[in-house]
């Protein structure tokens, strides 16, 4: 059974313009030591779908499932405390915005010990012990003296470095980290997924990363699920979505890598992500979509399972389709 498993998972938002479709009929399967990466632009409903099964969405928001187990517990039936126990311990996530994520009125060793405290037995001593260790553990110098520290004293990848200690801070089984390295510089970015991968490998933790750097899905991923306008469109594993994307809006972004362009200007995607007022009938993609006809206007598609692939679109490419 996996760790994570989610079946038509949709999130609304209410606006004074109506409701707003931002996660569409996603499915999520994740197992105990499985590293599936989610990929896709700004507005493809990343990070609402994880925020989503981490119950950490605004009231605005209406939140609709099949199913939505984690560790064979439905998350969907717990009350707000039977929650709080899971979140933090077991399901954890690094967020994105690190700046906006810590407290501004406490201290660094403040907020990690609290987390400490909320869900494991250790004595007062045992957690700043453990506190120090963290911030080793994920490259911060000097821990000791950071723990006095406030979010504004350090710089953002130090606060980003702070948010990945409290998220593993408790060994999750699963750890969900939103674009986890975006601040970091390359030396650090390296140590950051060295550390994960560990983490995934010692200890069977599941992880979700959030990403738009491809060269960081190649090198960590398992599985890649590629999002668009609120819709999984394509999932395959790691090798075969370089070697062969089977979505044309995959294909796409993978022709658009700067180490796969032929000419002296980068390919691109024409348009933009549909918003709210501007979505399509027939497949969401379908106004950028080189390979769109009067079908794909027209009529929506819907996710196709083959084998281990999944791809929503009438005319999925070529097993043997390769990106230049």
């Amino acid at each position: 059974m996996a760790l994570l498993d989610v079946n038509n998972l949709t999130v609304e938002f209410k606006t004074s313009q109506g409701q707003f479709r931002a996660v569409d009929s996603i499915d999520i399967s994740v197992d105990a030591n499985d590293v599936l990466a989610i990929v896709g632009e700004s507005g493809s409903g990343k990070s609402v779908s994880m925020l989503a099964v981490m119950g950490l969405l605004p009231w605005t928001a209406t939140v609709t499932a099949d199913q939505m187990l984690f560790n064979g517990i439905d998350l969907t039936t717990l009350t707000a405390k039977q929650r709080r126990n899971i979140v933090g311990k077991d399901m954890s996530m690094i967020f994105q915005e690190p700046m906006s994520s810590l407290n501004p009125c406490f201290t660094v060793g403040f907020q990690l010990r609290e987390a400490l405290k909320a869900h494991l037995p250790l004595s007062r001593s045992a957690r700043k012990i453990r506190a120090i260790e963290l911030l080793e553990m994920v490259g911060i110098p000097e821990p000791l003296k950071r723990l006095s520290a406030f979010p504004h004293q350090l710089s953002g990848g130090m606060n980003q470095r702070v948010m990945i200690a409290m998220a593993i801070a408790c060994k999750p089984k699963l750890l969900i980290a939103d674009e986890p390295t975006t601040a970091l510089d390359v030396t650090i970015q390296a140590q950051i997924l060295e550390l994960l991968l560990e983490l995934n490998q010692q200890h069977d933790m599941a992880l979700v990363l959030i990403t738009h750097d491809m060269g960081v899905v190649a090198e960590t991923a398992a599985r890649v699920s590629v999002q668009y306008a609120g819709q999984k469109v394509e999932e395959q594993s790691v090798e075969d979505l370089f070697a062969a994307p089977r979505h044309p809006y995959t294909h796409a972004l993978l022709a658009a890598l700067p180490e796969r362009a032929t000419g002296k200007l980068l390919p691109s995607i024409p348009g933009v992500v549909p918003g709210q007022f501007d979505r399509p009938t027939g497949c969401l993609f379908s106004p950028r979509c080189q390979f769109a006809d009067a079908r794909c206007l027209a009529d929506a598609p819907l996710a196709s399972p083959d084998d281990s692939t999944s791809v929503r679109c009438h005319y999925p490419l070529s097993n043997s389709a390769s990106v230049a």
